[in-house]
């Protein structure tokens, strides 16, 4: 599915479905893992098991997955997809594209050495590295709904809901 054509078939049913049963959009996605051996927890991505831990700025051995790092790599794999996506449908060729996610995180906030420094990513920074002869403005439209589409580029962009339970089983 390299084509606009081809894309735009398929999605076509699938836009007017949810025209017509708007509920139907409207999907939950879920993630679970559980707790491994030392200080892991192991994910089932849907694809494979992943084993995240502790980074070694915080005392980790760096053997396991950094959740930091998987925030990154989803949001390079989100962006990625959209990116492409998005190219394919507006017919702008792409010959290739390298996509990079960078952030600064302060882990004396993680590890509450100080009360004033935050917990969790101070900046994230997301690149594009296109081969394209396509002409700037065209990029920059890719760039611009890239963004829109990208639903990790939003959920981070946007504050969201997010709450936290615990029960005992």
């Amino acid at each position: 599915m390299n084509d606009a054509h081809t894309l735009r078939a398929i999605q076509a049913p699938i836009k007017a479905r949810y025209r017509e049963r708007p509920r139907e959009a409207l999907v939950t996605l879920r993630a679970e893992g559980r707790l491994g051996e030392g200080l892991s927890c192991r994910v089932e991505t849907g694809k494979a098991l992943v084993t995240a831990g502790l980074h070694p700025a915080t005392g980790g051995t760096g053997e396991a997955a950094c959740s930091g790092d998987m925030l990154l790599e989803a949001l390079v794999a989100c962006a990625g997809v959209t990116l492409n996506a998005v190219a394919t449908a507006l017919e702008i060729p792409l010959r290739g594209a390298v996509v990079r996610a960078e952030g600064d995180l302060d882990f004396r906030g993680t590890l509450g050495v100080s009360k004033e420094v935050p917990v969790g990513f101070d900046g994230i920074r997301l690149h594009f590295d296109l081969d394209t002869e396509a002409p700037e403005e065209r990029i920059e439209q890719l760039l611009k709904l890239t963004e829109r589409y990208c639903v990790v580029y939003q959920t981070l962009c946007r504050p969201t809901d997010v709450r936290a339970t615990c029960r005992k089983v």
